[in-house]
């Protein structure tokens, strides 16, 4: 009671102490930084006008997502920029430094593979997720390992570059290969990198029909030439090539790089789909699920900058959906119309013909221009009403969005932060592309619900079931143990817990055996099931429906025994039996125990196998780390010298027993032992 009045009291000091900052805060763009009650940065955004912006989170209501965020501040502080673009720079550093809970974290920022070519006297080629200011050239990134591997592959087999990391003496089976250069044997000139270094970087900028040409020529001039082991080589790194790029899908009339982003939010869920075209075809797409509890369009942009924050292969293009709402189309494409008729654009190709489609792209292009930059222009001009009324009125930040960055300027800002094009497609074969993108994004994030829905109701289903076979009405919580030694050491036994046939970990239990000695199973059995139903009783927690224990009739008669006769209670238990490769094989019930017929392949089954694995898991683990420590005391407490505080004092400081024998005599001054018996540390470690 005392701690409820205290937290009370607390949450009524923070929320007066945000009410005093709250009026001072200026009129100015920034990030704003969310704190926990331990001060720990939880949420960072950022606002075209910091006062707004941040007012927002404590004034009206909020959905759930938000309120969750709010409730656990309990202090903020800001960091004002000169303009909006300043601040979304800084709410990307500031997000990726301190990891805040409730931001949209790309966590996989730096997993995208690249192909790097090194930068050294004798260039490499290698797969990297690591991106380094190290003068090499990175090509990516890759949607997947497999494809970058696949790529690589390739081209070792194209290119002979060197494959060792370390310089060997003598040249390798890839010189014989015709697969290296040989840097090691005999010297290379610089030409000859610098050309296949241009070769490389063609290939991987989408120039691979050309080199395909060339291969092509190369292969018929040697079957000409009657080396027919040369041609079959050429004609393998021909079909290779076609394997490698049989992927692409989607072909554009134009050889632009472009990155294609859509989301679909639901839930309180969002996915980002990204599709890489290069040289004007569609090769992979990337997908990322992850919860958001900010505004969606906001969270998207947060997700697409820190993408870009430390990406070395920046595509021609970025091409990105627009939020609802954020520009009348149709006003747009009036505008650009205009604009296109004004510099003169002629509708005539001077045959009779009329140059619609010439037309159309141009007003397309000019449209799509118009789009990330109206809007900038009409805010700049509408600007200082528009925040005396949402300083003034409350309500109105409310319905303004919290002060949201549109579509345009969000795509206006990091055009301007990357120096390379960011387009919102209105219309046409780009517009396709991010419907495309937006429908992918959706459909993944329908299949991840109906996944956990499917998963939900397989797991409560064979749980129900699993309970009709073995005649009970109601099987909602299920309670499985384990027991676990060596030779009868150091022996322990684990309870895992399964609500509705899904595991609940808050509830798993470890027991140190205390009254048994050696490899008793039944005694160990039968002291763990007392213990932990002593305890239920005592302090009223919920029964089990069933009591699942490791083994056959006699396990199943030592936990039924206790259970009965010594504790008045009557709650089914079962065993598991393992057949001889230590699987799951039979279900049997009852005193005397029979066995109860399941299917092999039945949900039921499956449930029983994950149960059981599950407890094993659990009580092998604790068992493991229960032997290192007794390990450790023994090896420890051998030596002349050693007690208690000092065997922890050691551990704490060197971490492991591996650790200590590796140490010098001078390491152990810090804890105030002497060389003396120090040496004598080291040498009884060594011995052992």
């Amino acid at each position: 009671m005392d701690s409820h009045l205290e937290t009370i009291r607390e949450q009524e000091q923070a929320i007066e102490n945000i009410r005093h900052k709250l009026a001072l805060l200026p009129d100015l763009p920034g990030c704003y930084l969310m704190k926990n009650r331990e001060g720990t940065i939880i949420y960072v955004g950022k606002a075209k006008v910091l006062k707004n912006r941040v007012r927002s989170y404590f004034t009206g209501s909020h959905d759930g997502k938000t309120q969750r965020l709010v409730a656990d501040i309990r202090d903020f502080e800001y960091i004002v920029t000169g303009s909006n673009m300043e601040a979304l720079i800084l709410e990307c550093n500031l997000i990726k430094t301190h990891q805040p809970k409730y931001n949209v974290l790309l966590k996989d920022d730096k997993t995208f593979p690249y192909i790097k070519i090194t930068n050294e006297e004798h260039p490499r080629l290698e797969v990297t997720r690591r991106v380094l200011k190290d003068k090499a050239k990175y090509f990516g990134p890759y949607p997947n390992a497999f494809a970058a591997q696949q790529t690589k592959k390739l081209l070792d087999r194209m290119y002979p570059l060197r494959k060792c990391k370390v310089m060997p003496k003598e040249v390798c089976l890839y010189y014989h290969m015709g697969q290296c250069l040989a840097p090691c044997e005999y010297e290379v000139p610089e030409k000859s990198y610098d050309e296949i270094r241009q070769e490389i970087t063609r290939f991987l900028s989408g120039g691979h029909e050309e080199i395909k040409k060339d291969l092509q020529r190369k292969m018929e001039e040697a079957a000409e030439d009657l080396y027919f082991e040369r041609a079959k080589e050429l004609r393998d790194q021909i079909r290779n090539i076609d394997a490698l790029m049989e992927k692409q899908k989607i072909t554009m009339a134009d050889a632009r790089d472009r990155d294609i982003f859509g989301f679909s939010v639901d839930k309180g869920w969002m996915c980002v789909q990204i599709l890489y075209v290069r040289q004007g075809k569609m090769i992979e797409r990337h997908a990322s699920v992850f919860p958001f509890y900010g505004e969606p369009y906001n969270d998207f942009m947060s997700y697409v900058t820190q993408y870009y924050s430390d990406n070395p292969a920046m595509p021609q293009e970025i091409l990105l959906p627009a939020m609802e709402a954020s520009v009348d189309l149709q006003s747009a494409n009036d505008k650009a119309l205009d604009a296109a008729e004004q510099e003169g654009l002629n509708t005539n190709d001077g045959d009779g013909s009329t140059g619609m489609n010439d037309l159309a792209d141009r007003v397309a292009e000019t449209g799509e221009q118009y789009a990330v930059e109206s809007a900038q222009s009409e805010a700049a001009a509408s600007g200082s009403a528009d925040s005396d009324k949402n300083q003034s009125d409350p309500e109105s930040v409310k319905a303004a969005g919290g002060d949201q960055l549109d579509a345009p300027s969000s795509a206006q800002m990091l055009q301007q932060w990357l120096g390379i094009k960011v387009l919102i497609p209105r219309r046409g074969l780009k517009r396709q592309m991010i419907t495309m993108a937006q429908d992918n994004a959706r459909v993944s994030l329908d299949e991840k619900f109906r996944l956990i829905e499917r998963d939900e109701e397989r797991t409560s289903k064979a749980a129900e079931n699993l309970g009709q076979a073995i005649g009970l009405n109601n099987l909602h919580r299920v309670e499985a143990f384990d027991n676990s030694n060596i030779q009868g050491s150091d022996p322990v036994s684990a309870m895992v817990v399964f609500i509705d046939g899904k595991p609940a970990r808050k509830e798993y239990r470890k027991y140190k055996i205390r009254t048994v000695e050696g490899a008793d199973d039944y005694g160990t059995m039968r002291e763990v099931i007392r213990r932990r139903y002593e305890r239920v009783l005592k302090e009223n927690l919920e029964m089990p429906d069933l009591i699942v224990v490791d083994g056959g009739k006699g396990q199943i008669s030592a936990a039924t025994d206790v259970l009965e006769n010594e504790l008045g209670l009557f709650i089914p238990v079962c065993g598991l039996v393992k057949d001889a490769k230590h699987r799951t094989a039979q279900l049997m019930v009852g005193d005397p125990a029979e066995p109860v017929k399941l299917a092999r392949d039945s949900q039921e089954f499956y449930l029983l196998q994950r149960i059981q694995d599950e407890v094993h898991r659990f009580a092998i683990t604790f068992h493991r780390e229960q032997r290192g420590k007794s390990m450790i005391v023994s090896q420890l407490d051998s030596i002349p010298g050693i007690g208690e505080k000092r065997r922890k004092l050691l551990i704490k400081h060197f971490g492991s027993v591996k650790k200590i024998r590796e140490a010098s005599v001078e390491d152990f001054r810090p804890l105030s032992i002497g060389d003396k018996l120090a040496r004598q540390i080291l040498d009884a470690l060594k011995e052992e």
